[in-house]
């Protein structure tokens, strides 16, 4: 698949590498020069001159992603990662995942995995690991029963003011933070 037509499936998101006398970095939410330089092949008249524009502009894209400078991840790679740092705090995340319109995790309110085991800390407190790594530490002082045996199916939602519950197999739900 060409690097032009490849773009019109994937989202495109550049990361921060300015180099001594070359501009700051765009933000987040304008399209990289290069990517704007595309699209102004659209407007060339001439087939052979706009042919060439695509070209160059093509090359520059590749060269670009080869060395780094410009990344280019598809929508599921965008979900798959939204995914992974569901309960972190991370305030710039929709801007670097794009404007959060057509995605399935567009609006991820809580995650659905497994159990991979649980002990208490110091305090009496859970201390969870869960099938995609995640680890999740009770905050509340709340008595928590359930199974605790890897693969129990686990819910972890978003709650008030910024909290997260999390229910395990058919327990109560207790208050949880990302470690």
């Amino acid at each position: 698949m060409s690097v032009v037509s490849a773009l019109a499936a994937l989202s495109v998101a550049l990361q921060p590498t300015p180099q001594a006398g070359s501009q700051a970095a765009p933000s987040l939410q304008q399209r990289p020069q290069m990517l704007e330089r595309l699209a102004a092949c659209r407007t060339v008249a001439d087939s052979t001159a706009r042919l060439a524009c695509y070209d160059g502009a093509a090359a520059a894209l590749d060269t670009a992603q080869q060395q780094g400078e410009l990344v280019i991840i598809d929508r599921a790679a965008v979900n798959e990662t939204r995914r992974e740092l569901f309960g972190f705090n991370m305030p710039a995340l929709p801007q670097l995942f794009g404007n959060g319109g057509g995605g399935d995790a567009a609006d991820l309110d809580a995650i659905e995995t497994t159990l991979q085991r649980a002990s208490r800390n110091s305090e009496g407190r859970w201390v969870f690991t869960l099938a995609n790594g995640a680890v999740w530490r009770q905050i509340d002082s709340e008595t928590l029963r359930f199974d605790n045996r890897p693969g129990e199916a686990v819910r972890v939602r978003k709650a008030s003011l910024g909290s997260f519950m999390m229910t395990i197999g058919d327990s109560r739900a207790v208050r949880v933070r990302r470690q």
